[in-house]
């Protein structure tokens, strides 16, 4: 007779069985991550999605991956990705929400393939560990982090491919070199995701090392095209960090031994996070930094001591935990400070530094866990039950730490209450309130980050922005001036520094600033323009000439430099120029009221016979007025003129007449003055620019 099976053993093979491990995987996952989906946009999330003119320009596929005008790093595939999913779901954040946690779903599962196939204990609570691990939400709940896990995903589909490949048996040469290419394109992949992928060929390493395979020669040359390919993306991310994102100069100057310090300390808050998840935020203390204190190499000191007990233990242990140590500083390598971050004027640490790191200690841990239930019965269920306490304490707090996503400044108000003195949120929570138009709260916000940081030129120059909203144009110029100091040569700040300068009515200096500027930023539309028009108001005309000619240069199809020069010839006496550079203006935009009013006007009042045309500055002003349907003041100012200069006076008295009472209504004083003027001069039957009989 057969027994029945008892409950016991069901619970056995549900256990045993991938595709409901798989399930309860992908279950608490979702759950642990649901308050993400209803998350918003923080940060530099603008960067990337809602104000990135490259996922809608109609050529912004080809700039994202053949030119320079990438808003922040060389990360193509990461910007792809967004651009086909804003082509889907546009703007809202939603759907980028769920293509990262459906990509953290996938890198979990991809990890305990790869931990099965390398035959290491545990792998699917290493998985679901790597899953529900709260120091993970920073890299899956922020939609700027989709580099990190896109970045993952192929980097760990090159580690499976490279496994198949070595363990595929010889005589299968045409299928292991399949998986050799595979390796090697889901590493290139990974590259153009993000360039901190470049680690690697460590990884495929340390494989051949765990699995005993021999290295030799071959085996490296096998290694060498990852390598090759992880340096030239490693060499392009250090030039665009240094060149396009700053970080060089004195804030960046730091020595080895501060270098040295900044890692090892790092590793260990590292572990100390995956191991004890308590009080993670979004900017952490930023170190102070002692290279002469020998107290300040104890960091440094634990890791070597901790190296030497791993290798005391290799013969007890095995290779397991050299291969996750190992594992672990490598990949975490490129951001412990060897390599400039941008981010490093903030803290030298952050959470989702370690996403991809993370995956070595945890299964190291996991491995030990499992090997302890195996050998020692009389423990095993403590330990599972201690397993299962740990996975759902996790994801509870990975639950808990999704809410502080939800939007900037959700984000900024829980770091400044972990972390008070945060440069990074007490500078961007003052942005945000002073977007809001809190301009009193943010001035209290920028006090504080510049008390933290005097040499922050940022918060300078945005405390400026903020005093001026406050009418305060003074302390503005002051702090303009500060960030000018403090960056010189920041083309931003120049020109912020410049356009104070001259709506305070300091031309010549503006102009200085506006010179540095245009050498900083030559042949571009925006210097051009600002430098003209200051030295226009200064009254250097023949100087502005060439600048407004060469931003038509720059921008052959559109009429505005073309006015802008009209109006600087007028205004150096030199009509017949003038009327060439209107009528171009008008070719360009044949319904431009400004370029009709600014033709008609300059036909009409000019003092040579031989340039004025009556007639055809009636024609364009009455085009003009019939396209504003007489609602523009300055357009029927100008069809009176016309009307004058054709000697219509009675015409032009009531066309000027009701032209002042639209000016009134419409409170343009000046223009009503000038108009009672003209008013005076055309019933005494005069024209502008006539003498008077």
């Amino acid at each position: 007779m057969h027994s029945q099976p008892s409950s016991q053993d069901f619970w056995l093979r549900c256990a045993k069985s991938p595709f409901l491990l798989a399930g309860l995987l992908i279950l608490l996952t979702l759950l642990a991550y649901l308050p993400a989906t209803h998350g918003g946009y923080i940060w530099d999330d603008d960067v990337y999605v809602t104000g990135n003119p490259l996922l809608t320009a109609p050529d912004g596929l080809r700039r994202i991956w053949f030119s320079l005008d990438s808003p922040s790093q060389y990360f193509p595939l990461v910007y792809t990705t967004f651009r086909i999913e804003h082509a889907i779901w546009g703007p809202n954040p939603a759907g980028y929400h769920w293509v990262n946690i459906l990509l953290h779903i996938a890198n979990a599962l991809l990890v305990w393939r790869l931990l099965t196939r390398l035959k290491i204990p545990g792998a699917w609570l290493a998985a679901i560990i790597f899953a529900v691990h709260p120091v993970h939400v920073e890299s899956v709940a922020w939609i700027t982090e989709r580099k990190n896990v896109l970045t993952l995903f192929f980097f760990l589909l090159s580690l499976l491919s490279w496994v198949e490949f070595v363990e595929e048996p010889v005589e299968k040469k045409q299928r292991q070199w399949l998986f050799y290419a595979l390796a090697l394109l889901f590493h290139a992949l990974a590259l153009f995701a993000k360039t901190t992928a470049c680690t690697l060929p460590a990884a495929l390493f340390l494989i051949l090392w765990l699995r005993h395979k021999p290295i030799g020669l071959r085996r490296i040359l096998q290694i060498v095209p990852f390598l090759l390919l992880g340096i030239g993306m490693g060499l392009v991310t250090v030039w665009w960090e240094r060149f396009h994102q700053g970080t060089h100069g004195k804030l960046f100057a730091f020595g080895l031994a501060d270098r040295i310090l900044i890692a090892s300390h790092a590793v260990w808050f590292y572990a100390g996070k995956l191991l004890w998840p308590a009080n993670l935020t979004f900017s952490y203390p930023l170190w102070t930094l002692h290279p002469g204190n020998p107290l300040s190499y104890g960091w440094l000191l634990a890791g070597i001591a901790l190296c030497y007990v791993i290798y005391c233990a290799r013969e007890d242990i095995g290779r397991s935990a050299e291969v996750a140590a190992v594992f672990f500083v490598a990949t975490l390598s490129p951001i412990l400070g060897f390599i400039m971050l941008y981010t490093f004027l903030y803290s030298f640490v952050a959470d989702h530094y370690q996403y991809a790191a993370s995956i070595g200690p945890i299964a190291l841990v996991s491995a030990g866990l499992v090997t302890l239930a195996d050998s020692c019965k009389s423990l095993r269920n403590i330990i599972r039950a201690t397993a299962a306490f740990i996975i759902l304490l996790f994801a509870f707090l990975t639950w808990n730490q999704c809410h502080i996503y939800r939007d900037g400044t959700a984000i900024w108000l829980d770091t400044l209450e972990k972390n008070p003195r945060s440069l990074m949120a007490n500078f961007n929570l003052a942005n945000q309130l002073m977007r809001d138009g809190n301009f009193k709260a943010s001035l209290i916000l920028y006090d504080r980050a510049i008390d933290i940081d005097p040499t922050f030129a940022d918060a300078r120059c945005n405390r400026g922005d903020n005093n001026m909203a406050l009418g305060r144009q003074a302390d503005a110029l002051a702090d303009y001036e500060a960030a000018a100091r403090l960056q010189p040569g920041n083309i931003i700040i120049e020109n912020t520094v410049a356009n104070a300068l001259k709506k305070a009515g300091r031309l010549d200096e503006a102009i200085t600033h506006f010179e540095q500027v245009a050498k900083l930023q030559p042949h571009t539309g925006v210097a051009e323009k600002n430098l003209a028009d200051a030295l226009a108001a200064r009254g250097h005309f023949v100087a502005a000439i060439p600048h407004y000619e060469e931003l038509a240069r720059i921008f052959p199809t559109d009429f505005r430099p073309r006015l802008f020069l009209g109006h600087t010839w007028l205004a150096l006496g030199k009509p017949a120029d003038a009327l060439r550079e209107y009528r171009e203006a008008l070719r360009l935009a044949p319904d431009s009221i400004e370029a009709l009013t600014k033709l008609a006007w300059a036909l009409s009042s000019t003092s040579d016979p031989t340039l004025r045309n009556s007639t055809e500055a009636i024609t364009l002003a009455s085009h003009a007025c019939d396209l504003t349907h007489h609602a523009n003041a300055a357009s029927l100012a100008t069809l009176a003129a016309a009307y004058a200069a054709d000697a219509r006076y009675i015409d032009a008295v009531n066309t000027c007449i009701e032209a002042k009472e639209l000016a009134i209504r419409t409170g343009q004083k000046d223009l009503a003055s000038d108009l009672e003027k003209q008013l005076d001069l055309y019933k005494a039957g005069h024209a502008l620019g006539q003498p008077a009989h």
